[in-house]
C-alpha cells in the first residue's frame, strides 16, 4: 500500500472515530470510562482532535494536509503504545507495533517535507546584505 492510500484510509478512519465519539454512539460494552486502557485511547484522540483544530490555514493544500496528518499519526502511534500495554491478542500487538513503526517513518518524512517547504528562516546572528544604494 503506497503512503498516499495510507494517509487516505487514516484521514477518513479519524473521521469516522470523531464523529462516533462525539456523538455518543460508541459502545463501551458496560466498562466504566476510567478503565486506564479506554482513558488512554480516549486521551489521545482528543490531543489529536486539539492539536489539529489549532493548525492554522496556510492556503497551501499540500502543507495543509501534513500539518493536518502529523497529530493524526502521532495519535496512532500514542493508541498503539496503549494497545501494548493493555492488548492481549498477538496479531492486534503486532499490528500496534507495525503502527508505531510505520507512523513514525511517515511523520518523519512529512517533517522533511515541511522543512523543505519552508522558506529559511533568518537568525538573528546573520549579517545583513550590503545595501545596493537603489532603496531610494
Amino acid at each position: 500500500m503506497n503512503i498516499l492510500t495510507k494517509l487516505s484510509a487514516a484521514v477518513v478512519a479519524c473521521g469516522f472515530t470523531a464523529s462516533l465519539v462525539q456523538a455518543g454512539t460508541h459502545d463501551q460494552g458496560g466498562l466504566s470510562t476510567a478503565e486506564p486502557d479506554w482513558s488512554e485511547l480516549i486521551a489521545s484522540m482528543e490531543q489529536m482532535h486539539m492539536a489539529m483544530g489549532a493548525v492554522q490555514r496556510s492556503g497551501n493544500s499540500d502543507v495543509d494536509f501534513v500539518r493536518l496528518m502529523l497529530p493524526h499519526h502521532q495519535a496512532a502511534i500514542d493508541m498503539a503504545k496503549t494497545q501494548l500495554l493493555y492488548g492481549k491478542d498477538a496479531q492486534m500487538r503486532r499490528l500496534a507495533q507495525e503502527i508505531i513503526t510505520d507512523q513514525q517513518l511517515e511523520i518523519e518524512l512529512m517533517q522533511r517535507w515541511l522543512k523543505q517547504c519552508e522558506p529559511a528562516q533568518p537568525t538573528g546572528n546573520q549579517t545583513p546584505a550590503p545595501k545596493s544604494g537603489k532603496e531610494n
